[in-house]
């Protein structure tokens, strides 16, 4: 079975209730087994803006990644992202 992962590049516009979005993440992302590959760290964007945060997170099937990002839980959290940030999300099957 292929993997799921979610790409993610973010502007933080309010860093401490951003703190709030990732506190309250952590239930779905337990919940469905998310692995961070990437989070945060230095970084260069040498073909233009990408955000100032991102991550990449590792599911056991692109199914469980979809079903996260579905989930009530998950869908809480995403409330408290969108008042702190601004970004895109891939959600994709890998190898």
């Amino acid at each position: 079975m292929k993997k799921g992962y979610w790409i993610a590049m973010v502007d933080v516009t309010d860093p401490e209730n951003y703190k709030r979005y990732i506190a309250a993440n952590a239930e779905a992302f337990a919940r469905y087994g998310a692995k961070f590959i990437v989070r945060g760290g230095p970084y260069q964007s040498p073909e233009g803006p990408t955000g100032t945060r991102h991550a990449v997170i590792e599911f056991e099937s692109y199914e469980k990644a979809l079903a996260c990002y579905n989930s009530p839980e998950y869908q809480e959290a995403l409330k408290l992202r969108r008042q702190s940030s601004t970004g895109h999300l891939a959600i994709v099957e890998g190898a």
